[in-house]
């Protein structure tokens, strides 16, 4: 037989061949973290790392405590059991993970192995390896287990690749045996609960016969059970885990792409930097030796010229009495003529860098921010509607959730509908470059869809995000008036955001009604005074401001939606800021103020702080010109639209006051409202309709049966439609 060590632990006697143990090149989950050695004896802590016995041995006495030590690995502080750690609990799977790749160590990389059933080994080496009893046979050893009565169901391998293969699925752990002296030869098949312990059938009897005993295969069951409960909540810990560190992963790969971002555009904008002063260097020296050479040349001929002036000895002895009359001559122009060099030998340079280095030393700047798309936000001011532009604004944020300062980012928007099969509207993103982004999306269809927003492909704050996009409106649907409001000959009506709607009225003031069409407050009196008017015939609401065109007052009035007095400006006549009967006012999205001067034929538009800031004069002929303009509206690109009724005509200018374009053939022209999809709603007098117009201009639908309609008006929360019917002494609400 062969020899085998026995080792002893916890009531457990484990049996091995003092060779099954050996390898050249164990695998990294056999090998301790330690010695970076296959296990020997392999213990576990409680945080379940597994070391040699003979490695913690060593870690604890490094320790230089008896109570407390570090887990080679995790660093967790463990508690020194009493008795050292050779009471740990030995990793049973892991030591027969050894003994298997020591066998298959020997099958692969020895050529002769010898026989663990012989003992001299005279019978030659081993040919087979039996999986049961664990051994190396010979020739005779493998014929006595074949024909014996009961090893010839032992499982054997050959001594080649394919048998080592084999090994993992053929071969089984060794059975433990009884440490007590009368019971060695006795399986371990029972466990002990009160004293945590396996013993065999005869202990149960002898030394635990009052005692909670169960058999081992009825506690393993109650473990395994245990084990993979706490193994299914680990799995979600687990997948937490490989997320998180996906994400390092991740963040790994982006510190090196930023970096060589980084790197390339340090090196563009010093090679750059470089190149405008190598050209600046050569600039500065051509210029120096154009000067040079100028002044040289200039030098040179003056110089010539007094050469010519002078006559050596020779010349006087051989021209003899011309030289008299010739030197007087001479003298003569000498004396016409500058004797100082024409050009100075100066020539200075300014190179100076005294304030050029210090900016140089810092040029450039390396910021360490930490971009955190979860911290980063996005905000539209707008509802999604179908086929009208919705503008998402982004801001990043580091993970500290302050303001990133720099753009580059991958950001991406989409809009997906929950319905019609998922349609998905992809947005277009503006980098701003100091971390902010602006996406434009344009849904297609109506109802329930999804925002989805990220950067460098992570979800932003609130993202996912539900959004319900309403239909397009259809204006074809307007015919019978769904609210009517009476009203002394109305003239213009604003519609506030919460819903009260404000009418100028002949009777000179501005009535406020609730959405009910409850007359809630009367704004002004007839009068010249602060606060006061004669025929109010335009007006206009933003938050808590309101602006009153005060026509025969020839001014305009700014008051809070409350009624109170604030301000006025303007007095009658044709002057900058002068008005000869203000009719229409409205505020664009930069609080300027654009008033239509209905005697003046003209548009003036002022600042915040009712500066004049431009005159559209539609006085003369050509495209530029209109009549009497009244109504003024801005459609989704800003431009402004003019209902002029002296002209019967719609003209649409820029912002500067540029021409754009005409549209429609209006009786009397007098209000106009354009909704945020680009559609022009035109209320004629003459025509005694509401006349509606796409983006392109073209008459989709008309309202009639009204008397001499004034000002028009959209509900800014619904869309609803507002006339000021003044001959009907009326304002009357359409639902879209």
């Amino acid at each position: 037989m062969g020899q085998y060590i026995q080792v002893l632990h916890f009531g457990l006697i484990h049996r091995y061949p003092t060779n099954s143990v050996i390898m050249e090149k164990p695998s990294p989950h056999i090998t301790c973290a330690v010695c970076s050695k296959p296990y020997k004896d392999p213990r576990t802590l409680p945080c379940l790392h597994s070391f040699c016995l003979q490695c913690l041995h060593h870690e604890i006495e490094k320790s230089g405590s008896q109570q407390m030590f570090q887990c080679p690995i995790c660093e967790r502080n463990t508690s020194i059991p009493v008795g050292g750690a050779s009471v740990l609990p030995q990793n049973l799977h892991l030591g027969f993970e050894v003994e298997v790749a020591g066998y298959m160590s020997k099958m692969v990389n020895n050529s002769d192995v010898a026989c663990d059933h012989c003992i001299d080994g005279g019978n030659g080496p081993a040919v087979v390896f039996c999986c049961t009893c664990h051994q190396f046979l010979c020739k005779v050893a493998y014929e006595y287990h074949r024909t014996g009565r009961h090893l010839s169901k032992h499982k054997m391998v050959g001594l080649d690749q394919e048998g080592a293969r084999q090994l993992h699925t053929t071969m089984k752990p060794r059975d433990h045996y009884c440490s007590h002296p009368n019971h060695e030869e006795n399986k371990l098949n029972f466990y002990c609960e009160t004293c945590s312990l396996l013993v065999c059938l005869h202990c149960t009897t002898a030394t635990h016969n009052s005692h909670t005993v169960k058999e081992i295969s009825t506690v393993a069951k109650t473990h395994q059970m245990e084990i993979t409960g706490a193994l299914e909540d680990a799995r979600g810990v687990v997948t937490k885990l490989t997320g998180a560190m996906d994400e390092i992963n991740r963040m790994i790969e982006n510190v090196e792409i930023f970096k060589r971002n980084a790197s390339l555009a340090i090196n563009n904008a010093f090679e750059t930097l470089q190149q405008t002063l190598e050209e600046r260097k050569k600039t500065l020296l051509s210029e120096l030796e154009a000067i040079s050479l100028s002044r040289t040349t200039a030098l040179t001929l003056q110089k010539e010229q007094f050469e010519k002036m002078t006559h050596t000895d020779h010349e006087i002895v051989a021209l003899g009495g011309l030289i008299p009359t010739e030197l007087q001559a001479t003298l003569e122009r000498v004396q016409t003529i500058s004797l100082t060099p024409n050009q100075h030998s100066n020539i200075t340079v300014s190179v100076q860098t005294d304030d050029l280095m210090p900016k140089l030393s810092k040029f450039g700047n390396l910021f360490e921010f930490y971009l955190s798309a979860s911290s980063s936000t996005w905000m539209s001011t707008s509802e999604a509607k179908v086929g009208i532009r919705y503008d998402v604004k982004i801001q990043s944020k580091t993970s500290e959730g302050a303001e990133y300062p720099h753009g580059g980012v991958e950001v991406k928007g989409e809009m997906r509908s929950k319905t019609h099969n998922g349609a998905v509207v992809y947005g277009e993103v503006e980098d701003h470059r100091d971390g902010t982004y602006t996406i434009t999306l344009t849904p297609q269809t109506a109802g329930p869809h999804q925002l989805l927003i990220t950067m460098d492909g992570q979800h932003v704050q609130n993202s996912p995000n539900d959004l319900d996009v309403r239909p397009k409106r259809d204006y074809h649907t307007l015919c019978n008036a769904q609210q009517v409001i009476q009203c002394n000959r109305p003239r213009c009506v604003a519609i506030h955001d919460n819903g009260d709607i404000y009418v100028a009225s002949n009777d000179h003031c501005i009535y406020v009604f609730d959405q009910t069409g409850q007359l809630k407050n009367t704004i002004g009196s007839r009068g010249s005074g602060d606060g006061q008017f004669s025929c109010p015939s335009g007006i206009s609401i933003k938050g808590d401001v309101l602006y009153v065109a005060d026509t025969h007052n020839h001014r305009v009035q700014k008051l809070t939606s409350s009624g109170k007095f604030l301000h006025k400006f303007g007095q009658q006549g044709s002057g900058q800021g002068q008005f000869n009967g203000p009719w229409g006012v409205i505020i664009d999205s930069n609080n300027k103020l654009i008033v239509s001067d209905y005697n003046n034929h003209r548009i003036q538009i002022f600042n915040e702080n009712c500066g004049l800031l431009l005159t559209i004069d539609g006085k003369g002929s050509g495209n530029h010109s209109f009549q009497s303009p009244e109504g003024l509206a801005l459609d989704p690109l800003g431009n402004i639209h003019v209902a002029a009724c002296g002209s019967n005509t719609i003209k649409v200018f820029t912002r500067e006051g540029v021409y754009v374009r005409m549209y429609g053939d209006p009786k009397g022209p007098r209000g106009i409202a354009i909704d945020d999809a680009g559609y022009s709603l035109v209320s004629e007098y003459r025509g005694n309709c509401l006349s509606i117009y796409d983006p392109e201009g073209n008459k989709i639908h008309t309202v009639g049966n009204l008397e001499i309609p004034y000002g028009t008006a959209l509900d800014p929360r619904d869309g609803s439609v507002f006339i000021a019917n003044y001959g009907a002494n009326t304002v009357l609400k359409y639902c879209v």
